[in-house]
């Protein structure tokens, strides 16, 4: 998993609430095991039509934020069913960071697992932020993990708190595999210890 330290990058304005997993990565591309891919289908009712083609007034369809890095969203993102597969395409899009004033938790702790920063606001520092998103291209944001803010294309600095062991493994680019590898040695000793003491095994 890629380490997250410092990001500054175009921020998209999505300013609804409830935008559910669903919304994020629609059922039917569920069918896949791999993370790679899904930004393809990230938001797929939303950014195209039936024939398949763009539908340009959706914010990602914009050449100001085809870029996007970052995303800053309404209230109870992340809602509705548990899919894993919802972090996975917002990480496949190229997207590191999500902005709201709330999260559904189990897709809170899903973003953690698979690279992505979920930052939860108040409303207030929110609707600062998505006005500098609305700048367009020319506005970025910088995500500071290590100091814990956010600050805006003007200097504007918002603070926000992160539990530290889900702070430490984004640094460190260590999801749940990377956790138990650090652990490898041991590991290795106790499956010794245990071979010569039950070589029946």
């Amino acid at each position: 998993m890629d380490k997250f330290e410092t990001l500054t990058g175009i921020a998209a304005p999505m300013p609804l609430v409830n935008i559910d997993t669903d919304m994020i990565i629609p059922k039917q591309f569920l069918k896949t095991i791999k993370r790679s891919g899904l930004g393809a289908n990230l938001f797929d009712e939303m950014r195209f039509d039936r024939s398949g083609n763009e539908i340009p007034d959706f914010v990602l369809n914009q050449d100001a934020y085809r870029s996007a890095e970052i995303l800053v969203a309404g209230d109870n993102f992340g809602c509705g069913s548990s899919r894993e597969h919802a972090p996975w395409a917002i990480k496949d899009f190229g997207i590191r960071c999500v902005i709201s004033t709330s999260f559904a938790d189990i897709f809170y702790n899903n973003c953690f697992k698979n690279g992505i920063l979920p930052i939860a606001l108040p409303a207030d520092a929110v609707e600062v932020l998505m006005k500098d998103a609305e700048k367009g291209a020319n506005a970025r944001m910088t995500v500071d993990l290590e100091n814990q803010t956010v600050t805006t294309s003007d200097g504007e600095s918002f603070s926000f708190e992160v539990d530290a062991f889900k702070k430490h493994c984004l640094m460190e680019g260590l999801d749940d595999i990377g956790l138990t590898m650090e652990k490898v040695s041991s590991i290795d000793t106790y499956e010794a210890q245990a071979a010569q003491a039950r070589p029946w095994v």
